[in-house]
Parts: structure tokens; sequence; C-alpha cells
């Protein structure tokens, strides 16, 4: 093996050096107040500099192609990176906070370390989730990203919703990777190889004489289904709602927008890529997973009572819009894939920052803590609605923009099946307003006689907020984004 392709991977290396960085500071400090802070800033720096890195760097291949490094992989990472940068910045607060489950008096800090490490491990699975270029490389990327996201989930030991969350998460995580296991033996069988273009070229071979296609077409079947669990598509959410309850709640915003985005990316990806020859069985596949989707979990979200819960069944909808640019099979879908993802941080990770905003001041992540919200801190309902508005597509904000180019980029497939997922979307875009408005009619219309008193937010919780503001209502005015995500859509 040649050692020297590592460099190759640049994004990568330099992620495992800011892993060991902040495995050193925390090893080597000892104060906790001044641990949290030196480890919290020093995580921030190296996702900045890892982001201006991005930037620069062009496309590259390692180890005779398993590793294939993009335009647009690169503009995913960036998008990734972006994303976490913002759950860091909105962890801060958590962290310094105490667990109100048993004591009030014991401190989170002892965990920033870990905290820290493990989104940066699991940054690392997603790096390597988008560059894969063979389906083993997927799965360890895969896997590198979803063992240190359950222990993110159970971080919070006082809460045994956060050790039943993690259970579910870790349970159902091991299920679907040996279903997506299971079908790539089926995929292996069938071609005798795991690379993406490789698997391709032979299943188009196979096609002519339909040969092995019932062997595939199982394959393909299995290793979506793996990979749905991913997603949290309908029928492979039940995980979900739990899941996000139980998580501390910067851990529900980073499970919600960066694992969701680098999945949607790997799928598009891995469908074109490898199997495409079979798009006439999975475009089928995909109408029925997100109709499913999006119309199950609005329903479900109209009855919920708890914040997360509803968040959850919210991000289960936003992923049947984010595969509605899959359909496409195009660059166009390809585009509008990341600026969806791209305005779903932003808008997502504000509604997430002003939950845990307020559920450090309640204690409570009902949606009774925010009646009459409006009259005691009025900014943060503001904010707080442009979020939810951005979510809904309601225009001019990016959300209305973003769900444009998905249903434009699903529409130019052309067929029957494509018009009519788009008109199912379309329908529930409807539905998905009502649910949303539900939290702005608590903050400013329902009456309460005990509002949750004025407080003044952390200094890091203004940060996230307004990057996250800034996002939503710049995303949406400056088009020249999507041309630049246009001009890199080419993998």
């Amino acid at each position: 093996m040649n050692y020297s392709q590592f460099l190759n991977m640049i994004p990568e290396a330099i992620l495992v050096l800011a892993l060991i960085l902040v495995f050193l500071a925390d090893f080597c400090l000892t104060k906790s107040a001044r641990k949290l802070e030196l480890v919290g800033r020093m995580t921030m720096t190296l996702l900045i500099c890892q982001t201006v890195m991005l930037t620069t760097v062009g496309p590259s291949t390692a180890f005779g192609g398993m590793y294939v490094a993009s335009h647009a992989s690169q503009v995913m990472k960036l998008i990734l990176t972006f994303a976490t940068f913002i759950v860091v910045v909105m962890a801060q607060p958590w962290l310094e906070g105490g667990s109100q489950v048993v004591n009030s008096k014991l401190s989170n800090r002892k965990y920033a370390g870990e905290f820290h490490l493990l989104v940066l491990s699991t940054l690392l699975g997603m790096y390597i989730m988008v560059s894969s270029g063979n389906f083993l490389l997927f799965f360890l990327g895969l896997e590198t990203a979803s063992v240190p996201m359950a222990c993110l989930v159970a971080l919070d030991k006082w809460k045994k919703e956060s050790a039943e969350g993690a259970a579910k998460y870790i349970l159902m995580a091991t299920f679907s990777s040996g279903v997506m296991l299971y079908g790539l033996s089926f995929v292996y069988g069938g071609v005798g190889t795991l690379y993406f273009s490789d698997v391709a070229f032979r299943i188009g071979y196979y096609a002519q004489y339909k040969s092995q296609l019932p062997l595939l077409i199982m394959g393909l079947v299995f290793f979506f289904s793996g990979l749905g669990f991913k997603l949290s598509l309908v029928p492979f959410h039940f995980w979900t709602a739990d899941t996000y309850q139980g998580a501390p709640t910067p851990v529900t915003g980073y499970l919600s927008v960066v694992s969701k985005g680098a999945a949607a990316f790997a799928a598009m990806v891995i469908l074109i890529k490898a199997f495409g020859p079979l798009a006439d069985y999975w475009e089928y596949l995909l109408y029925i997973v997100i109709v499913l989707s999006i119309t199950v979990a609005n329903l479900f979200a109209i009855r919920q009572k708890e914040l997360k819960r509803f968040m959850a069944f919210s991000s289960i909808s936003q992923a049947g819009y984010i595969m509605l640019a899959v359909i496409g099979a195009s660059q166009t879908g390809m585009a509008s894939l990341m600026y969806y993802i791209l305005v779903y941080v932003v808008a997502n990770m504000a509604v997430f920052t002003v939950i845990s905003a307020v559920e450090q001041q309640s204690g409570s992540t009902m949606l009774s803590a925010y009646n009459g919200l409006y009259q005691t801190n009025p900014k943060l309902a503001f904010l707080m609605t442009l979020a939810l508005f951005s979510l809904a597509g309601i225009p001019p904000f990016a959300g209305m923009f973003s769900k444009f180019f998905v249903f434009m980029a699903a529409a130019e497939q052309g067929s029957f099946g494509a018009y009519f997922v788009v008109f199912i979307a379309l329908v529930n875009t409807v539905v998905s307003l009502y649910y949303y408005l539900l939290i702005v009619k608590a903050m400013y219309i329902t009456q309460t006689d005990a509002p949750l008193p004025a407080f003044r937010m952390h200094e890091n919780t203004r940060v996230a907020l307004a990057v996250c503001t800034l996002g939503i209502v710049l995303f949406g005015i400056c088009s020249c984004l999507y041309d630049h995500l246009f001009a890199a859509s080419i993998f």
C-alpha cells in the first residue's frame, strides 16, 4: 500500500489532526471551567480553519478509486462543517449548565471534551461517506458516523430518556447495518465488485440479457432500506421521535441536520453512480417512500405537544422533500439537494437554538413553555417565527426557494409519477404550514398568567442565532449562490 495516497485526503487528514489536538487539550487541562472554554474555542477555531481549507482544495482520488473527492463532495463537506460549527457554538450554554433532572448542581462541564471529540469523529465519518467510491468505504464512513452519534445521544446520563433514546438508536443502527450488508452481499454476488462505477457498468451489461437482475434488485432494496434508517424515512423512522426527545438538545439539532444531509447526498450519489441502470426500479421505490414520509410525518407532527418530538416528525417530512431532488437524477437535482440542505441547516438550527435557550431557562421543551413568549422575549419569538416560516416554505425566506428548486428538479424527470409526487408534496406544504403556525400561535396569541420571564441569552446563543438568521434571509436573496452550487454539482 502506498501510504502517500493519504495526502490526497487532505480534508480528512486535517480533521484527524483536529481530533488529536482537541484530545490533547482535553487530556492536559485540569480545571473544568477553563477546559470548557478552551476546548470549545479550539474546536470552533479548527472548524473555521477547516471551512477555509475546503474552499481551496480541488478534486482528488485515492486508493484506486475507493476515495473520490469531487467538486460536489467538497461543497457538501463545506456545508457539513458549517453546520457542525453552529452546533458547537450553540452547545456551549448546555455544557456550562447543569442537569435539571437529578440535581441542578451537577454540571455538564465534564462532558465538554467528550462532546467535542464525538462531534468531530462523527463529522469525519460523514466526510468519508460523501467521498466514497466503493461500498466498503461508504459502510466504514457510515459506521464511523453512527457509533459516536449513539454516544452523543446518551451523553446526559442523568436523564433516563437519554439512555432510552441511545438504546433505540444503536439497536436500530445495528439492525439497519445488517440489512445494508445483506444487500451489499447480493450486489457483490451479482456483479463481483463493490466500486460504484464498475457496479453500474456490470449492471448495465447484465440488464441487456436480463441476467442477475432479481439478485441485484433485491440488493438494491435491502441497501436502500438500511440507508433509509439514516435518513429516518418512513417506514424506517420509528426510532426518530424517542431519540430526538431523549438526546441533549444540541445533539438533537446535530442529528437532525448534519447526519441527514450527509446521508441524503450519499444516497443520491450511490443511486445514480452505482444503481443508475436500475433507475426504473428505484424511482418507483422513491415515489412511495417520499409520499409516505411527507404525509405520515406531517399528520403525526400535528399531534405533538413536546417540541423535540415535534421537530423529529418535521425532520422526517423534510427528509422526504430532500429526496425529491434525487428523482431528477441530474445536475439540477444535485444542486437543488445541496441548496435545500444548506437552507435546512440554518433554519432548523435556529429552531433548535431557541429550544435549547428556552429549555435552559424553563427546564421544559413542551409547547406550553412558549405560551406568551412574545410578551417577555419578543426578539427570541421573532427569530423563532422566521425560522419556522422558512421551514414551512413561506416567501421571501430561503425555505421557499429551496422547496421550489427540489420541486423543479423532480418535475424535470417528466413522468406522471414524478408530477404526482410533486403535487402531493405541494399539498403537504399547506399541512406543514398549519403545524408550524401552532408554535407561532402559542408565542403570540395564547394567553398565560405566567409566561417565561425575560432573560438575557448566552453570548454563544446570540452568535448562533445571528448566523442562522442571516442565512435564512441572505440565502433566499442571493440567487448567485444556487448558480455556484449548480456549477459545482458535477459528480
